[in-house]
C-alpha cells in the first residue's frame, strides 16, 4: 500500500496502480478517453492531465497524465491545478476540431462518454469554423453501425478488438490526423464479441444498429436488472423499453460475471421479444383443427374441464424457464407428476453436472477468477459456441505469463503496451481436448481432436499421472500417456489451474473425467478449480428442481399413466425425436401449453396460453456456478399476456386446487418452504418491500420525458404510472438514485456528470473494476458435500464405427437467439453434416453431396462439408434452429 496526496489531501492507494485508476475510485472527476479498466494504460489521448510535484517545497510541479504515473508512495498531485485543468481543455478542444457535433442525431446522444468529458473540461463553445475531415462509413453487418465522422481516435475499439478480444478484422488505416478505424472491406465483424464496441467506443462511432433501427433516447427507456437466457453463464444484462417494445440490451455490470463485456448473442438475441407471430392472447383449437383466439375466463373453464376428466396430467417444465414459473407448474400437477424438460441425455449430463459442482462446491472460480488461471485444460467444450463469455475470458487467461515476464522485467500491470512488448508470444498454457477445431485454437498450446470417449480416456490418463492411485484406463498408446504426462505437469506446477468441461457432448464420460482429475488436481493443488458449462440459462436450476426427463414425460403417455400434457416455455421438439413426439402428442387426449414464443408444439397445441417473457416477467435463474440471480419485468405487457406463473395460478384457482401465493415474495417463500435446498434464492434480491429513504428503485432515468406525449392521441392528461406489485422497482423515473441503490435493483448505471454506462459504473464500485458497491448480485446456493469424493472408475472402451457429434454455433444452436432478426442475418446459410477427407472418401461422397444418415430410428440428409479436423470416421451434425431439433448425440450412426 501507498500513501498519496492528491489536492492537500491523503488517500491510501494501492501501490501497482496508476493514479488514474487511484483518482476515480476516490471519487475524482478527472476525464479520460483511451484508459479503460480492462484495456489499461497507453497514454494516447492525452486527457486526463494532472500536476505532479516532487514533494512539498515543489511549487511548479510538472504536468504528467494520470494514467501512465504510478500511485507510488508519498507523491503529490493536483487534479484542480489550473495549468493541468487549461492542458485538459486545450486537448479536448484539438480532439473535437473534426468532430461533427452531431448529438441531437446520434445515437450515443445522452449517454456519451465524450459528452460527459467536454462538459467536465468546460469546453462548451466552439471556435474552428474551418472545413472538417470527413470519411465514408462502413456497412458492418446486422449487429454495428457506423459512423467515421465522430472518431477522436482514442485506439480503444482496436485495443479492445485485438488486444483483449483477439480479433483480427477491425485496424486503423492512414495515418496522423486522418486515421481510419474500420475493416478492409464491408461486412459483419469475425468476431463474437464485436457488439462490446458500441460499449467500449466513448463517442458514436460504433451504435448498436438493433436500437439504431427504432431509435430512441436513453432517458426515454425504461430499464430493468435482467439476466441473459442465451446460456448457462448468467450474465448481467440492462434491456431497455419503450412503449412495451424490447428497444436493446445493455451490459450490467457485475463484478465476478461478466464485468464490462457481453457476447454478441447475449447482445443481440433478445429480439424474438418484439416478433409479431408471438402468441399474444389465448388460443383454442376449434372444430376445424385451427387455433383462433378465446377469451381468457373461457379459456380457463376450457381447460378446468379438460384437467377435470384427465386420467393424469404431465408437466413440462423448462430450462430456459425461471425457477417461479417451473415450480407454479409443479405445484399444480403435483411433484411426482413433474418433468424437468429436458431431453433425457442432457438432463442425465445435467444431473451428472450438478453432482460433480456439489463435490466442488469450494473450487468453482467465477469468469471473473477464470482470467487469474495460468493453465487451462478443456475437456470436450466448444465454450464459443455454447458458453461464449467463458472463451472471452479464457483468451485472458493465456496472458498471465505477459504479466508474470512484466513483473520479472519491474513493469506494472497497467502499462498496457510494455506488459505486451515484454511478453510478445509467450503465452500460458491452454491445453484441449475437443472433437473438431473451435474459435479458441488459435491460443490453445496443446490441440488435440478426439471422440468424446478418448476425451475421457484422455482426462482419466491426466488424473491417474496427478495422482496415481487414481485409475487409469487400459491399453494407452504412448502418445496418450506422453500427451497425459505434459498436461499433468503443466497443471502441478500453474499457480491457479483449471478444469473445464460441460454438457453440450451430452457425455457423462467426459463430466466423469473431468471430474477424476479434479480430484485428483486437489490432491497435489491448493488452488485448482473447476468449470463446468450447461446447456441453457436454468439447466442446473432444473437438474436441482426433477430428475425426470421429457422421455420420461412421453412415456407417461405412451404407458396411459396420464393422457393430458402441460408444457411450459418448451418445444418437444427440441428435445426428442420427432416421430415419438408426434406419437405422444397424437395419443395425448389434450396440450396445454404456456409460451412466449411461436413453436412446433404450440402448432400442435389444444390450449395457448401467452405466458411472458424475460422481459415481461419476474423470475430467479441458476446460472452454472450454482448462482441464483433474479431478473426483473422491463415492462408491463398488454393484457391478456402475463407470466406463467400467474397462468399456473388462475388454472389451479380454476380447478378448486389451494394456491398460497398471490405475489412474487409469495411464491417465493413457497418455493423456500416446499424446497429448502432451492431456499437461499430469497436473497438473490430484495422483496417488494424493501425501500430506501421510504422510496422505490427507479425503472426510468431522471431525465426520462414525455410521458404526457406518448398517449397524447389518447389523453393530454399525463397517465399515472403503473404500480409493480413483485418488486421494490418503480415503472417511474420517481424514486431513490444513488450509489446505495442494491446492485440486484440497479436498472441503470448514471451519476452526475457521468452519463455513459461504462463510465458511470465507476461510482457504485468499491473500486475500479471490483466488486459493486453491496456486493456483486446473485447469491451461491451449492455448498461442499462434505467428503471428498472417490475416484470413477475409468473403464472406457473407445466407440466403433461411425459415430455422430453435435456441432453447435453461437448464432442460430439456441432456440430462443434464433428467432431474433439480427441474430439470423448471422446463421450459417444452410445446414449441413461435416466429415474429415478420409471418410468422404470411404462413403464415396464428395463435398456438397447429399448423405443420408440414420440416427436412432430416424434418417435425415443433408449436404457435405468436409473439416479436416474431424476424428475419423466421425460424421459432425448440425444442432438446433439451423440444423437437427431433437435428435440424440452422440450416437452410433448408419452412413
Amino acid at each position: 500500500m501507498a500513501t498519496i496526496t492528491i489536492d492537500g489531501k491523503q488517500y491510501d492507494a494501492d501501490d501497482t496502480d496508476n493514479l488514474l485508476r487511484v483518482a476515480l475510485s476516490k471519487g475524482f472527476d478527472l476525464p479520460y478517453f483511451c484508459w479503460h479498466p480492462e484495456l489499461h494504460s497507453v497514454g494516447a489521448c492525452r486527457q486526463c492531465a494532472v500536476k505532479q510535484y516532487k514533494d512539498e517545497d515543489d511549487t511548479q510541479g510538472q504536468i504528467v497524465m494520470a494514467c501512465m504515473t504510478p500511485a507510488s508512495d508519498g507523491s503529490r498531485f493536483s487534479v484542480c491545478d489550473k495549468e493541468a485543468s487549461d492542458f485538459r481543455a486545450q486537448v479536448i478542444e484539438w480532439l473535437m476540431i473534426n468532430h461533427p457535433h452531431d448529438c441531437p442525431v446520434c445515437e450515443e446522444g445522452g449517454e456519451c462518454h465524450l459528452q460527459d468529458m467536454t462538459l467536465m473540461t468546460g469546453h462548451t463553445k466552439r471556435r474552428y469554423r474551418g472545413p472538417k475531415r470527413t470519411h465514408r462509413n462502413q456497412d458492418l453487418g446486422p449487429f454495428i453501425n457506423h459512423e467515421m465522422n465522430r472518431c477522436i481516435a482514442c485506439y480503444r475499439c482496436v485495443r479492445y478488438y485485438r488486444d483483449y478480444a483477439d480479433g483480427d478484422d477491425l485496424r486503423v488505416l492512414g495515418s496522423h490526423s486522418n486515421v481510419y478505424f474500420g475493416r478492409g472491406s464491408d461486412g459483419a465483424f469475425n468476431s463474437e464479441f464485436s457488439g462490446n464496441l458500441v460499449e467500449v467506443c466513448p463517442t458514436g462511432v460504433f451504435t448498436d444498429k438493433t436500437l439504431g433501427a427504432q431509435y430512441n433516447r436513453k432517458w426515454d427507456m425504461q430499464n430493468a436488472p435482467g439476466i441473459c437466457t442465451h446460456c448457462s453463464l448468467g450474465c448481467n444484462t440492462s434491456p431497455g423499453s419503450r412503449q412495451g417494445l424490447l428497444k436493446r440490451i445493455q451490459n450490467r455490470y457485475h463484478g465476478e460475471i461478466n464485468h464490462y463485456f457481453l457476447c454478441d448473442r447475449g447482445r443481440f438475441g433478445a429480439g424474438f421479444v418484439n416478433r409479431d407471430d408471438r402468441p399474444r392472447q389465448p388460443l383454442t383449437r376449434n372444430a376445424k383443427g385451427l387455433l383462433e383466439p378465446q377469451d381468457m375466463d373461457v379459456i380457463l373453464t376450457q381447460i378446468k374441464s379438460a384437467i377435470a376428466g384427465a386420467n393424469g396430467v404431465v408437466g413440462i417444465g423448462s430450462p430456459r424457464a425461471s425457477v417461479e414459473d417451473n415450480f407454479a407448474l409443479r405445484h399444480l400437477v403435483g411433484a411426482k407428476n413433474f418433468y424437468n424438460g429436458m431431453s433425457a441425455p442432457d438432463s442425465h449430463a445435467s444431473l451428472a453436472a450438478l453432482t460433480l459442482l456439489k463435490a466442488h462446491a469450494s473450487r468453482l472460480p467465477t469468469l471473473r477468477q477464470v482470467e487469474e488461471c495460468d493453465a487451462v485444460f478443456i475437456l470436450g467444450e466448444d465454450v464459443t459456441q455454447t458458453a461464449p463469455r467463458l472463451a472471452l475470458s479464457l483468451r485472458q487467461s493465456v496472458r498471465n505469463r505477459h504479466y508474470e515476464l512484466a513483473k520479472a522485467a519491474k513493469i506494472p500491470k497497467w502499462h498496457s503496451r510494455a506488459v505486451r512488448d515484454e511478453g510478445q508470444h509467450f503465452y500460458s498454457p491452454l491445453f484441449m481436448a475437443v472433437p473438431a477445431a473451435t474459435r479458441l485454437d488459435d491460443v490453445a498450446s496443446d490441440l488435440s481432436h478426439m471422440r468424446p470417449a478418448m476425451i475421457a480416456r484422455l482426462g482419466f490418463a491426466v488424473a491417474h499421472v496427478l495422482d496415481p492411485s487414481a485409475p487409469a484406463p487400459e491399453n494407452l498408446t504412448d502418445a496418450t500417456r506422453a500427451q497425459a504426462e505434459t498436461i499433468a505437469a503443466a497443471l502441478k506446477s500453474a499457480k491457479k489451474p483449471l478444469i473445464v468441461a460441460g454438457t453440450s457432448l451430452g457425455s457423462e464420460a467426459v463430466l466423469t473425467a473431468a471430474g477424476n482429475v479434479m480430484r485428483a488436481l486437489e490432491s497435489v493443488h491448493d488452488d485448482a478449480g473447476l468449470f463446468v458449462t450447461l446447456q441453457e440459462a436454468n439447466s442446473l436450476g432444473m437438474a436441482m428442481m426433477a430428475d425426470q426427463d421429457v422421455d420420461d414425460a412421453l412415456t407417461a403417455i405412451e404407458t396411459n399413466r396420464a393422457d393430458t400434457l402441460v408444457v411450459m416455455q418448451n418445444d418437444l421438439y427440441e428435445r426428442c425425436p420427432q416421430s415419438r413426439v408426434d406419437a405422444a402428442i397424437k395419443k395425448a387426449r389434450h396440450l396445454i401449453v404456456l409460451d412466449h414464443s411461436m413453436t412446433a408444439t404450440i402448432a400442435k397445441a389444444d390450449f395457448v396460453l401467452p405466458a411472458g417473457s424475460f422481459a415481461e416477467a419476474d423470475g430467479t435463474l441458476i446460472n452454472n456456478e450454482g448462482r441464483a440471480q433474479r431478473f426483473f419485468q422491463v415492462f408491463i405487457p398488454d393484457a391478456p399476456l402475463q407470466e406463467g406463473w400467474r397462468w399456473c395460478a388462475d388454472i389451479g384457482r380454476a380447478v378448486d386446487q389451494p394456491v398460497r401465493w398471490q405475489g412474487m415474495d409469495d411464491l417465493i417463500d413457497a418455493i423456500a418452504t416446499d424446497m429448502p435446498h432451492l431456499a437461499g434464492i430469497k436473497d438473490a434480491a430484495p422483496g417488494q418491500s424493501f425501500r430506501k429513504f421510504g422510496m422505490r428503485f427507479p425503472r426510468s432515468p431522471h431525465r426520462y420525458s414525455g410521458r404526457t406525449a406518448l398517449y397524447a392521441n389518447v389523453d393530454v392528461r399525463e397517465k399515472r404510472p403503473e404500480v409493480d406489485p413483485d418488486s421494490a422497482l418503480a415503472y417511474s423515473m420517481e424514486g431513490y438514485q444513488g450509489t446505495e441503490t442494491p446492485p440486484s435493483l440497479m436498472s441503470y448505471a448514471w451519476s452526475p456528470g457521468w452519463d455513459s454506462n461504462q463510465a458511470a459504473i465507476t461510482r457504485f464500485q468499491d473500486e475500479i473494476g471490483g466488486a459493486l458497491k453491496g456486493g456483486d448480485p446473485g447469491v451461491r446456493l451449492l455448498s461442499n458435500g462434505g467428503a471428498i469424493p472417490d475416484y470413477a472408475d475409468a473403464d472406457i472402451k473407445p466407440v466403433e464405427g461411425w459415430q455422430a457429434i453435435p456441432r453447435y454455433h453461437i448464432f442460430g444452436s439456441e432456440s430462443q437467439s434464433a428467432k431474433a432478426p439480427a441474430i439470423q442475418e448471422r446463421m450459417p446459410r444452410g445446414a449441413w453434416f461435416t466429415l474429415n477427407e478420409a471418410g468422404a472418401k470411404e462413403l464415396g461422397i464428395s463435398a456438397a453431396d447429399t448423405l443420408r444418415l440414420t440416427i436412432g430410428n430416424e434418417v435425415h440428409a443433408l449436404p457435405v462439408t468436409i473439416d479436416p479436423s474431424l476424428p475419423d470416421r466421425t460424421i459432425g451434425v448440425p444442432v438446433g434452429a439451423h440444423g437437427l431439433m431433437g435428435v440424440r448425440l452422440p450416437a452410433v450412426v448408419t452412413p
